[in-house]
């Protein structure tokens, strides 16, 4: 069973999904990307004290993520970093359905980010974009086109080689 959403479905095992938060080098500039790129909603900020943001919630599609900037005191207190810091390389891909993956790779592109797999039908049954965004966030944007059986997948993956 999966949930119909708008003009395409989220399989019912991505329906509830752990959130993600991102730390970032300027939280603002990236809230302003997301919406641009990725049609995001700011549900809130909090501002840090001394400047930038502590906290931040966005929503894409229906999708939530928390950010904020790496170099706000409590961030850096607990170590988070940004992509940046850590020589451009990140350890976390976001994986997000959405209704049109096209329209949005083309928006994203526009808005600066980098495309790293143009959007293609893939064998798991998504329609699929993996970009990089302007922080050095690695993001997998995915339209599902077909229910794809396990066994058919395992036949799929057999025949790629």
């Amino acid at each position: 069973m999966s949930e119909r959403t708008a003009d395409f479905e989220i399989p019912d095992r991505y329906r509830y999904a752990v959130i993600p938060h991102i730390m970032v080098d300027d939280a603002a500039a990236a809230i302003d990307f997301y919406r641009r790129a990725f049609g995001a909603r700011e549900n809130f900020r909090i501002d840090a004290p001394g400047g930038g943001v502590m906290h931040a919630e966005i929503t894409i599609g229906r999708s939530v993520l928390m950010l904020g900037d790496s170099s706000v005191d409590e961030a850096e207190a607990a170590s988070f970093a940004a992509p940046a810091s850590l020589g451009g390389g990140t350890s976390v891909t976001l994986h997000v359905f959405v209704a049109d993956v096209d329209s949005l790779a083309e928006r994203a592109e526009a808005a600066g980010a980098e495309i790293l797999q143009p959007p293609k039908d893939m064998f798991h049954g998504d329609r699929t974009v993996i970009l990089k965004d302007p922080s050095g966030h690695m993001w997998v944007f995915l339209t599902h086109i077909e229910d794809v059986s396990e066994e058919e997948l395992r036949r799929r993956l057999t025949a790629a080689g």
